[in-house]
C-alpha cells in the first residue's frame, strides 16, 4: 500500500501535494465547483475566472457566489476523504476520484473512481462510508507525511 500511495504521490504535481486528490491539471475535484452539487441539478465545471485556494489546491468555481459559500464553510461541500474515491479509501488504498460519479449522504459529498465502482460503494454504502471514515485518518497521515 505504501508502494501505491508513493506513486500516486509520483504522479500528482508538486504544487497540489496535500491530503486532497488533485486533477493532473492540479484542480480539486478536475475543476468542478463543489458547491454545485448541493445547489445545482447537476454539478457543473468551475471557471479558472473564479477559483479560491484552499488545503493546499486550487478550487473552481461556477459563479462568485458559490466561490463565497464554498469559503464560509468549505468542509460543508468538499468532498469526504480528500476527493480521493471513497470504495477505494474504504478498502485501505488511494485511487483518483471522477466527479461525474458521487453521491450526497447525509449532507456529504463522496466521489468514485466510475459508475461501476460507485455502484459497488452504493451495496453497501452504510459500511463503506464506515470503513472509509476508519481508514481516512490513516491514509491522509501518509498523504501528509511524504509531503513534508
Amino acid at each position: 500500500m505504501r508502494v501505491l500511495v508513493f506513486l500516486l504521490l509520483l504522479a500528482t504535481p508538486a504544487h497540489a501535494l496535500s491530503a486532497f486528490d488533485a486533477s493532473p491539471k492540479g484542480l480539486a475535484m478536475d475543476g468542478y465547483d463543489p458547491v454545485s452539487y448541493f445547489v445545482a441539478p447537476a454539478p457543473q465545471q468551475g471557471s479558472p475566472d473564479i477559483a479560491a485556494d484552499w488545503a493546499g489546491v486550487p478550487w473552481q468555481f461556477a459563479s462568485p457566489e458559490n466561490r463565497d459559500r464554498f469559503l464560509m464553510a468549505p468542509e460543508s461541500y468538499a468532498p469526504q476523504f480528500g476527493g480521493w474515491c471513497a470504495w477505494a479509501v474504504g478498502h485501505g488504498y488511494l485511487q483518483p476520484a471522477r466527479p461525474t460519479s458521487y453521491a450526497i449522504v447525509r449532507g456529504k459529498l463522496y466521489l468514485n473512481w466510475s459508475p461501476g465502482v460507485q455502484r459497488r460503494w452504493e451495496a453497501s454504502r452504510p459500511a463503506n462510508i464506515a470503513s472509509g471514515h476508519h481508514r481516512w485518518p490513516t491514509l491522509k497521515r501518509q498523504l501528509l507525511d511524504a509531503d513534508s
